[in-house]
């Protein structure tokens, strides 16, 4: 009876086998995430040695199965790191990107609304007061001339880096 009781207390105490395996797929993860990073950004990261040569071997495997097989051996790895910290610093990295991601799709957003609408740049003047919009208003012109006559896009870009300058944050 003590031995059945004693049982069922450590398996209710032990992540199932379903658990195990979640928690086995998320440090493989990781360490896919590892492989893909740049070698600088990889230094950053206070790892032991057999599993920086497991991700180095992982870079140059191109072979499916084998590559694969590394991504598991590289998992079994991570066991013996703490993840959490690793896994933070890859999502800090992500969140940069994204937020990297936003500011450009909002610039991109901002010239062709003032390249294809007539109000636009009065909205963006009342929204960036800062604004050298006698510059903008060139800059506009020459981008529609540019078009109408197949030149290179110069002042298109020059449009763009002149509102980088002018919005700074998303």
């Amino acid at each position: 009876m003590q031995k059945e009781l004693k049982n069922e207390i450590e398996q209710d105490t032990a992540p199932s086998k379903t658990q195990r395996k979640k928690d086995m797929h998320a440090l493989q993860e990781i360490g896919e995430q590892l492989v893909e990073l740049d070698p600088k950004k990889l230094t950053e990261f206070d790892l032991p040695e057999t599993l920086k040569d497991a991700i180095q071997q992982a870079r140059s495997i191109q072979k499916h199965g084998a590559r694969r097989r590394q991504l598991q051996y590289i998992g079994r790895l991570m066991r013996n790191v703490d993840a959490l910290p690793i896994q933070q610093k890859l999502d800090s990295w992500r969140q940069v990107s994204v937020h990297q991601t936003a500011r450009l799709h909002q610039l991109e957003r901002w010239r062709e609304r003032l390249l294809s609408e007539e109000h636009a740049l009065t909205e963006f003047a009342q929204q960036y007061p800062a604004a050298d919009l006698q510059r903008l208003r060139l800059l506009i012109r020459n981008a529609h001339k540019e078009k109408t006559a197949d030149k290179p896009p110069k002042s298109f870009r020059l449009l763009f880096q002149e509102l980088q300058e002018i919005i700074t944050e998303v």
